[in-house]
């Protein structure tokens, strides 16, 4: 499973909850964390967008895609979470297809804007973003209605609540597939 969303959507706290209450040996892969590794170097996203922090996202898809594999091919099932962008296929949705395989299961969080920019000013250090540039992702993020995919808005949701809400949406895609 992969969890798409803008900052703040609670992407990451989901997926660890989730994984977590599973019964099933299962795996979380946080793209944000996996970017991190970078020390030295590291292309804060605060700072821009360049040549330099696209190549490190692309980086950190390909290893968090690996690493997904593994745990898939070793029977552990694996939910990433990163905010793919709709307006970008070949290198969001689709680069993901490529490093996980066909079977990976996109379900989009998306609350209000009002909720997103409340939980990113809890953030600290290079995961709270301006709220200008949470507002613009945001913005393109509605660009995945419409899409085919399951888009679930967590506005009023607690995590667990959101939890059990992708338990029925994996439910529903093992008995009836996605055709996106």
């Amino acid at each position: 499973m992969l969890l798409i969303g803008p900052a703040g959507a609670g992407k990451t706290t989901v997926a660890r909850l989730w994984a977590a209450r599973r019964r099933v040996p299962t795996a979380h892969v946080s793209l944000d964390d996996v970017r991190e590794w970078v020390c030295s170097g590291f292309a804060d996203p605060q700072a821009g967008w360049n040549d330099h922090s696209e190549a490190q996202y692309r980086l950190a898809r390909r290893t968090c895609g690996f690493a997904a594999r593994n745990f898939l091919a070793n029977g552990i099932s694996c939910i990433l979470d990163d905010a793919v962008f709709p307006d970008r296929p070949v290198v969001g949705l689709g680069g993901w297809k490529r490093h996980v395989g066909p079977g990976l299961l996109p379900v989009v969080l998306l609350p209000g804007l009002e909720v997103v920019l409340e939980r990113n000013a809890a953030r600290s250090g290079n995961r709270r973003l301006s709220d200008e540039e949470v507002a613009r992702i945001h913005g393109r993020m509605a660009g995945w209605y419409g899409s085919g995919l399951p888009i679930i808005d967590n506005s009023t949701y607690d995590v667990e609540t959101t939890a059990r809400v992708l338990d029925d949406v994996l439910a529903r895609s093992i008995a009836s597939p996605p055709a996106w």
